[in-house]
């Protein structure tokens, strides 16, 4: 589906595409900070049109995103910073493994689950637990819906410790 991936060392611009369900949820422009080969690292403005509220932190015009996506590894990680650069938190993407397709551009699948981290580390919520039961994914993808329910319990421990921000160097 897409050509193999490389380690890219030289930033500069890219598109993050995350599709859901067989089709392109949101695409953005970001700026590629570092590719190991592994782990992508890129830095993106609020994608999304005006205020999204969920209650426990805002989205909106001026927050940065610095994503981590992986090769290997079945999530993305997403520190929000608002536009002050106050860290709000960490949203937590629950995605098949990150590619880069043929021109270098960053391809991800959502898989419904997410889970956010609160600055302070007081708070993490699981999210989207029932968007991710009805989607059908566990009946049309066995082996996925179990890599995607091990990935979200494996980031909310690492979430309670050390290891969630040493994740993101």
């Amino acid at each position: 589906m897409f050509a193999p991936s490389t380690p890219d060392p030289v930033p500069g611009p890219v598109k993050v595409t995350l599709v859901k369900a067989g089709r392109t949820k949101i695409g953005y422009p970001a700026e590629l900070l570092s590719d190991d080969g592994t782990h992508i690292a890129v830095r993106a403005a609020w994608a999304g049109e005006g205020v999204r509220d969920f209650g426990f932190v805002r989205f909106e015009p001026g927050d940065v995103f610095t994503e981590h996506y992986w090769r290997d590894r079945w999530y993305a990680v997403k520190e929000v910073r608002a536009g002050d650069g106050t860290v709000k938190g960490w949203y937590c993407d629950i995605t098949r493994p990150a590619v880069r397709d043929g021109s270098g551009d960053i391809v991800c699948e959502d898989l419904d689950l997410d889970l956010w981290v609160s600055a302070d580390g007081t708070r993490v919520i699981r999210l989207d637990e029932d968007e991710f039961a009805d989607s059908g994914l566990a009946e049309r993808d066995p082996a996925a819906a179990a890599a995607a329910t091990r990935a979200l319990d494996e980031l909310e421990l690492l979430a309670q410790g050390e290891e969630f921000t040493a994740l993101l160097r």
